[in-house]
């Protein structure tokens, strides 16, 4: 449920921006709504995510540049906050614990020898590097009211497709069977 409310301040844009047709009104809500997003998960769990903090800064910084300017920089935020995790994926096994961020997030739900995972992760790397393109394809080439539409449909449904295929290559890697107390003990 907590993944559904994360898609929210992007639901509440795509409808406002369908019932205004008017991007700089839908950029200011989207700005309040990830505010109020943002301050909701910490008032809950007395934490935030640094995923969610970078959201919070792009939508801002990007959202402001869209009010100001009179310009579509908000156009940028899913391109750039997709190359930042992209980045996040690559640089991760040289910091911290020295293992790809995917292993890290679910280490501990599935076993899976160290070249898996980093294949594993170098998909998440292009998967976040393609959506960041497409994103600015889809609205060079189909303009704004598409772009809306496949900000919030589009990339969700590419997501959910490439976790889909995601889980089959796992399933065929043996690697969705749940690891045992042993298993964790070894690690």
């Amino acid at each position: 449920m907590n993944n559904l409310l994360n898609f929210l301040p992007v639901a509440i844009f795509f409808g406002v921006y369908k019932y205004y047709g008017d991007l700089k009104i839908a950029t200011a809500v989207l700005m309040v709504a990830t505010v109020i997003h943002v301050l909701g998960l910490w008032l809950y769990s007395r934490a935030i995510k640094p995923i969610h903090l970078v959201t919070l800064v792009l939508v801002l910084g990007f959202g402001a540049a869209t009010l100001l300017l009179n310009d579509h920089f908000i156009v940028w935020k899913p391109t750039v906050l997709n190359l930042v995790m992209a980045l996040a994926f690559l640089l991760s096994p040289l910091f911290g614990k020295r293992q790809p961020l995917v292993q890290m997030m679910m280490g501990k739900e599935i076993s899976l020898p160290s070249t898996v995972w980093h294949r594993l992760n170098i998909a998440w790397v292009v998967f976040f590097v393609a959506l960041a393109i497409v994103n600015l394809l889809v609205y060079r080439f189909y303009g704004e009211s598409v772009w809306v539409t496949f900000k919030l449909f589009g990339m969700l449904g590419l997501t959910v497709l490439f976790v889909l295929a995601q889980g089959i290559w796992l399933a065929r890697q043996g690697a969705l069977a749940h690891k045992t107390q042993d298993d964790n003990d070894g690690q």
